[in-house]
């Protein structure tokens, strides 16, 4: 029950924040939007080093001097996983007009939720991850710590909810439509997340690979997309300010809980 709850947690958060368009009458102001992204990226940050590099490193303490292999092999097949699906995936960012990833004939709608999407796969990947090592004996991850995950990773999606749903409400899709939109755009981490643990018996082995492959996954997403668009234009010290805030809970959530 407590682990089926901490995989919806995340899913919540999306919901949460796409429901901001049936509350909110314009599209969220480019101080806010900086805000949000830079807090975003703070999250998954602290996320990726406290909740899941950390405990990769750990687990591979018998390996003595060399534990930080897994750590850093499943973190580089992390970067490259992302890298890859970033270049097949038509996705459209809302920060700009031209389409990324395979040419295609899709609506400009369907590919600015196919880029939160593609944001959303590491994320999803992550809390099954953690939730797996605390199935296992073997594993130092605690329910409080991947629960610590879940709410972090909820509190960012938050944001990405009201992101998504509000511009596509003001472009005349409805409140609805939108809201539909914003809300698909995170079903990938329950349904990633309940995959991973399914496969926990036989992902046990490469647990620590899994968890920093997570990790590099939600880093590329960070320093590919969200940095930079918070950082784009004016003001971008809303932005580092953003992401001072979202490390510091995100940080203060797992060594707390942890």
């Amino acid at each position: 029950m407590n682990i089926a709850l901490g995989i919806l947690i995340p899913f919540v958060g999306t919901t949460l924040g796409a429901g901001c368009v049936f509350f909110l009458r314009d599209q969220i102001s480019p101080l806010v939007q900086k805000a949000l992204l830079g807090f975003a990226s703070g999250v998954m940050i602290a996320a990726s080093v406290w909740s899941l590099l950390i405990p990769a490193i750990d687990m591979s303490e018998d390996m003595g001097k060399l534990s930080f292999i897994p750590a850093v092999v499943g973190f580089a097949l992390g970067i490259v996983f992302l890298l890859i699906m970033d270049k097949i995936i038509p996705h459209l960012h809302l920060s700009s007009d031209k389409p990324e990833g395979m040419k295609s004939s899709l609506q400009k709608t369907t590919m600015l939720v196919l880029a939160v999407t593609l944001h959303n796969i590491p994320e999803g990947m992550a809390v099954g991850v953690v939730f797996a090592g605390v199935l296992t004996e073997s594993s130092n991850i605690t329910m409080a710590g991947a629960f610590a995950l879940a709410i972090g990773i909820a509190i960012q999606n938050f944001p990405e909810g009201a992101i998504i749903s509000l511009p596509l409400e003001s472009e005349g899709r409805g409140k609805k439509k939108a809201f539909l939109y914003g809300t698909l755009s995170g079903v990938v981490e329950p349904v990633g997340a309940i995959i991973t643990i399914l496969l926990t018996s036989y992902i046990l082995p490469f647990l620590p690979y899994l968890l920093s492959f997570a990790a590099g996954a939600m880093v590329y997403v960070v320093v590919e997309e969200l940095i930079p668009e918070a950082s784009e234009g004016d003001h971008s010290n809303i932005g580092t300010i953003g992401f001072a805030v979202g490390f510091l809970i995100m940080m203060t959530l797992d060594v707390a809980l942890g």
